[in-house]
């Protein structure tokens, strides 16, 4: 999945943008049977073309969507697909909507009434948005009489799209940033532990550096991942995006200290002194960067490139607690979703993927399912799953509030600018904060 590349990387891109893509990316459309595909010449009347109804003796369709456009498309169609051939009463009919107009589709059909999916695919930081919006239905009932526990998830997730006591949402996976390494270069530099905290990083990324052969030891992103990575370091600071009153604080010392980490491996010469958008992710593909931060759905790209990797959870950067900025894949019904028959189908559905969710896995993802975690076939992926299910314990995920991409695009922005030396990390802080402060008040 190319590591989504249109988010992509322009600094001004958007968290929740950049969620919409992780995971969920490159504009390859998967060809499913008997999941439909939206082309994006037909995406208006995709998203209004209202389901034909159920012949009588016919099996029920469920309409299902999600924007998994990329390369993980075709390991949810394996799922559907599966789970069709399972059972005799419903038909999951799978639609793959583009990423990049994802919930606008979305919302023009629950706008419309009109083609609006019976279940979908959701961020978990657009979870809030849509409760507010009263779009969502509760899915405790749903669950519980399919036998779909909130005790077989990681507690994060559930509370995030619990509200008065409601249960919002089913997590499907959880995309943390992970570090990928290359082993040959660690290998050749006489380096046979994985950095753990800052010291061992700063100490590989010199070792790793190579002038002479144009390797570097970490390519320092200037725009897309910096979504994942600032908020890793902040938070690993002791810092966080809002403080307890809810006002904008990633501007704090913690908030400097991280940028200013990140800026000084260019100054230490571990890592060029400016990278384009996705030259990070370039020169590790082609074996000119030694470590490379990024998320679990880089993993396709990175085998295609037949690059000799290894995973690891990211190491603690920031000096206070190890912590890590992730997203979520989670199905959500919508308040239209209302026939009994087709409700019950979906429920089937989640109980299906709920202990089948293996193939999800094969896409590179950690499952949010802890009885898929814990089976022996899940527990046999060593070269990159299971070290991103290591990270769920301290995963943390957009603030839970109203329009956060919005909130947030200002800090992208004015990080590039720091990071490329344009601008002094507290000033371009400050300038964020200011702009993010006067959109929440919009």
């Amino acid at each position: 999945m190319r590591k989504m590349k249109s988010l992509h990387m322009m600094g001004a891109a958007s968290l929740s943008m950049a969620l919409v893509l992780a995971g969920c990316s490159s504009t390859k459309t998967a060809e499913t049977s008997p999941a439909a595909v939206s082309p994006a010449a037909t995406q208006a009347a995709a998203a209004t073309k209202a389901p034909e109804p159920a012949k009588s003796g016919e099996k029920i369709t469920v309409n299902f969507w999600n924007p998994f456009s990329g390369n993980d498309g075709p390991f949810m169609k394996k799922i559907v697909d599966n789970y069709n051939k399972s059972q005799d009463k419903y038909m999951v009919k799978m639609t793959i909507q583009p990423n990049g107009d994802y919930y606008k589709l979305l919302d023009t059909a629950i706008a419309t009434k009109k083609g609006v999916p019976d279940v979908a695919i959701m961020h978990l930081d657009q979870t809030p948005t849509y409760i507010a919006k009263d779009q969502l239905q509760p899915l405790d009932a749903i669950a519980k009489a399919v036998g779909v526990e909130k005790s077989n998830f990681p507690p994060a997730t559930v509370e995030y799209s619990t509200k008065d006591n409601n249960w919002y949402s089913i997590p499907l996976d959880i995309h943390p940033l992970v570090m990928y390494y290359n082993k040959d270069l660690f290998k050749a530099a006489g380096i046979t532990k994985v950095p753990t905290n800052r010291q061992e990083f700063v100490d590989a990324a010199v070792k790793l550096t190579d002038a002479s052969k144009g390797i570097w030891g970490a390519a320092m992103p200037t725009f897309w991942i910096q979504n994942f990575l600032f908020p890793t370091v902040l938070f690993q600071n002791g810092g966080d995006f809002l403080d307890d009153k809810g006002n904008i604080a990633y501007n704090s010392p913690a908030g400097v200290e991280a940028v200013t980490f990140m800026r000084s491996l260019t100054t230490m010469k571990v890592s060029p002194p400016t990278v384009a958008a996705d030259g990070d992710f370039n020169l590790f593909q082609q074996g000119k960067s030694a470590m490379h931060f990024n998320g679990p759905w880089s993993k396709d790209a990175f085998d295609k490139a037949k690059i000799n990797y290894g995973v690891a959870p990211v190491p603690q950067l920031g000096t206070v607690k190890q912590a890590v900025f992730g997203g979520s894949h989670n199905f959500v019904i919508p308040k239209a979703t209302t026939d009994a028959a087709i409700l019950a189908g979906v429920g089937d559905f989640l109980k299906y993927v709920n202990a089948n969710s293996i193939d999800w896995a094969e896409s590179g993802q950690a499952v949010a399912s802890k009885v898929v975690r814990d089976s022996a076939a899940f527990q046999a992926m060593t070269q990159q799953q299971t070290e991103v299910a290591k990270e769920f314990e301290y995963v943390k995920f957009a603030p839970k509030v109203l329009n956060w991409g919005p909130i947030s695009d200002s800090i992208w922005s004015e990080l590039a600018n720091a990071l490329q030396g344009k601008k002094d990390p507290k000033a371009a802080l400050d300038d964020a904060a200011a702009k993010s402060t006067a959109a929440m008040k919009k």
